[in-house]
């Protein structure tokens, strides 16, 4: 019998990987979308007539139960939230609205409509923040440091609570940055990228970052969705960090982007202060060992390969020649 899924934020990055890989192993793929007057699914218009989509809201308790009445899924994928960790500091109660009390609003649903409904809650390495010990693996105390991250621990934390409580198959991953070339404009890896492939093309000078020291541990997302799955398919619930256990700063990021589009980054990127977080996390790196172990999963993809897939792709969007 034909496996469903439902993917909430089908239309981010992560969905779109996820919705290919459920594809390819024969599912049938139901993606969440909430009302909007714009369209923004240029992420899974490739896929368009091999999934389906239906209308819903991690605001709005009914429609989540409706959705799942009506699609009777046998995994459900939260990846929807307000994953803008700047847009966090200026739109805090959103963001908890949406990143924290939403996978309450779909656990709920879960256990009101198909307690035997398989779960994943996409948590994050922005919930170690202000980091205790290094490497950070599943054991590792939390600190978050902005609203988006204070709102994944509350995601992940209720989590399990529905685990423990009411026996629910539901798994966090706990995943470190996760980049690739369908990456949001907003997200510094991929403005490095955009904004090497807008200077090749004439349509800029220079490219404004904020802190250029920061640390984090930079994977494929087309990798960590294999990671999603894997938690799906266990015997027993549980929660992992996946990561590559490499850490890298943004300044690397930009001397290995820039040299692969032949240009100095020295004399093009510009540090201001006005894109500094209020508090920032300095440094990421994760310990997937757990992941490695329990699931069979490692990340395939390296750190040079990421930056420059993302470069070679942004250059060619935007017309300039490959390398």
């Amino acid at each position: 019998m034909t496996r469903r899924a439902l993917i909430t934020g089908i239309t981010g990055q992560d969905g779109s990987y996820l919705a290919e890989l459920l594809l390819e192993k024969g599912y049938q793929v139901f993606g969440m979308l909430r009302r909007t007057s714009t369209e923004t699914s240029e992420r899974i218009e490739h896929l368009r007539g091999r999934l389906e989509l239906r209308e819903g809201d991690l605001h709005d308790q009914a429609s989540l139960m409706a959705l799942l009445e009506e699609i009777r899924p046998d995994e459900v994928y939260n990846l929807a939230a307000q994953s803008f960790v700047p847009t966090s500091f200026h739109q805090p109660i959103l963001t908890g609205e949406v990143t924290a009390l939403g996978v309450t609003r779909l656990l709920e649903a879960v256990r009101r409509v198909n307690d035997k409904i398989r779960f994943y809650q996409a948590s994050t390495s922005e919930m170690f923040g202000k980091v205790r010990a290094s490497p950070q693996n599943e054991l590792t105390p939390f600190y978050p440091r902005s609203p988006y991250g204070v709102a994944k621990v509350y995601g992940h934390y209720i989590t399990v609570n529905y685990r423990e409580s009411y026996g629910i198959f539901a798994c966090s991953g706990i995943l470190f940055n996760h980049e690739s070339p369908r990456r949001g404009k907003l997200f510094v890896t991929r403005k490095i990228s955009h904004g090497i492939a807008q200077i090749r093309a004439g349509l800029a000078t220079e490219l404004r970052l904020g802190n250029l020291d920061a640390c984090r541990d930079w994977g494929f997302a087309g990798d960590y969705v294999e990671a999603m799955w894997l938690m799906l398919q266990q015997p027993k619930p549980d929660d992992y960090v996946v990561a590559t256990g490499e850490t890298h700063s943004v300044r690397e990021f930009c001397q290995l982007a820039f040299a692969r589009a032949g240009l100095d980054w020295e004399r093009r990127v510009i540090v201001d202060p006005a894109l500094v977080r209020p508090a920032d996390v300095d440094l990421l790196v994760g310990d997937a060992s757990k992941a490695r172990r329990a699931l069979g999963w490692r990340s395939k993809t390296s750190f040079r390969g990421l930056v420059e897939m993302m470069v070679d792709a942004d250059l060619e969007r935007n017309g300039s020649p490959g390398v």
